[in-house]
């Protein structure tokens, strides 16, 4: 088992926090398996097993718990009136009016809480309305590609770290599927695993009438992973004669995606203005697998399922993200966490001198001293003006 320390790192802190730790991902990212691990090491600090509560809400065992009152009373009989007490929920929205429970314990006890769920609204609606301010946020991703090489240790010795990026970029990093050597065999769990996502967390919670509709837009949205994305161009493109969605039902569905975490929609900021620009969104799907699935990628594919692996790096880094504008053009990223900040450009080649120009060049206008990177998969280094030119693999590995 892979210890996910790019997450237990960040999370590690608050272990002992009256603030409520919130995981969210989507499904099948790992995230019971990071809260295993975190209760591992509580458990190696000495907090002792009955000082530990953990309901999974998938295990058929718990169904009963997903009545609010029920749980609640369940909680209560086996908490202790001294001391501390550590409280796991996985798939907390499953339960109907969690955000209540879990406000009731925060306030009347001595506890600890850590949540995860497969819908990032846990935080924008239902744990917001009633724990604003008292919340912790941790987004988790499938496997990096860091934690692929070191889950599948086993294939380094017939392939090196390029074969096995290659691996990567294919297949992508959910855990079930990285742990299978077959294709077929990855190919039908990775399926099972997008299907269970859109049925349960989209269609069921969101009371989806049109599937069509919503397979036409995923379709669109995987498709068109690392480029700027409007709810009035998905509805031109898939509407067809009397099949059309209009513009409203399109961002709705779009909204119902980005919460199931299938795929991200970030801003534009003016770099020399200093400012979000509004509607100029792109969107980055959460997993390179998700492109085989859908074969109907646009061209120069390799470029943007690189940008979106890179995007998503950034994301399991704990880096917040922005498409940076300039005056005449942009720069692919902007990273910043805390203090530290970066620029980013990703491109699969500098194939010719063209491409060397346009990608050294998107910097041109940038008159800060943040460290500015170009990120491809040449297998020669050509930085050059103060702008560091990494290999993909490099900047994966986090060399």
């Amino acid at each position: 088992m892979v210890k996910r320390e790019t997450y237990l790192r960040r999370i590690r802190p608050f272990y002992h926090s009256e603030m409520i730790k919130v995981l969210t991902g989507i499904r099948r990212c790992g995230k019971s398996t990071i809260l295993r691990q975190i209760i591992q090491e509580l458990s190696e600090e000495g907090i002792s097993e009955e000082r530990i509560i953990f309901v999974n809400f998938e295990d058929y065992s718990y169904r009963d718990m997903l009545d609010s009152d029920t749980l609640y009373r369940y909680i209560l009989e086996r908490i202790g009136k001294e001391g501390k007490f550590y409280l796991f929920f996985d798939e907390i929205q499953s339960v109907d009016r969690f955000e209540v429970v879990i406000n009731s314990f925060r306030a009347t006890h001595d506890v600890s809480i850590f949540l995860t769920g497969s819908n990032s609204k846990l935080l924008s609606g239902e744990l917001a309305t009633h724990l604003g301010g008292r919340t912790l946020s941790f987004r988790i991703m499938p496997f990096s590609f860091g934690e692929f090489m070191e889950f599948r240790a086993d294939l380094q010795n017939s392939m090196n770290p390029d074969e096995m990026l290659d691996e990567y970029l294919k297949w992508g990093g959910f855990p079930l599927v990285c742990r299978e050597d077959d294709a077929i065999i990855k190919e039908v769990i990775l399926s099972n695993i997008y299907d269970s996502v859109v049925l349960k967390d989209i269609v069921i919670r969101n009371n989806v009438s049109s599937t069509a509709a919503l397979d036409k837009i995923l379709d669109y949205v995987i498709a068109n992973s690392s480029l700027t994305i409007s709810g009035n161009a998905v509805a031109a493109s898939i509407s067809e004669g009397p099949s059309s969605v209009s513009a409203p039902t399109v961002y709705d569905y779009l909204r119902y995606i980005e919460e199931a975490c299938i795929c991200d929609k970030i801003s534009r900021y003016d770099v020399r203005g200093k400012s979000i620009l509004a509607f100029q969104e792109k969107i980055y799907v959460c997993d390179p697998g998700f492109f085989r699935l859908k074969k109907n990628r646009i061209k120069d594919e390799y470029g943007h399922i690189i940008e979106t692996v890179c995007y998503n790096e950034l994301i399991s880094r704990g880096y917040k993200v922005f498409i940076g504008k300039t005056q005449k053009g942009e720069v692919d990223f902007i990273a910043e966490k805390g203090q530290e900040k970066f620029y980013l450009q990703v491109a699969y080649l500098l194939s010719d001198e063209r491409v060397v120009e346009r990608e050294f060049g998107a910097y041109s206008e940038i008159r800060d001293n943040y460290p500015k990177y170009v990120v491809t998969r040449d297998r020669t280094t050509v930085s050059r003006d103060g702008i560091i030119h990494m290999k993909l693999v490099d900047f994966l590995l986090g060399k």
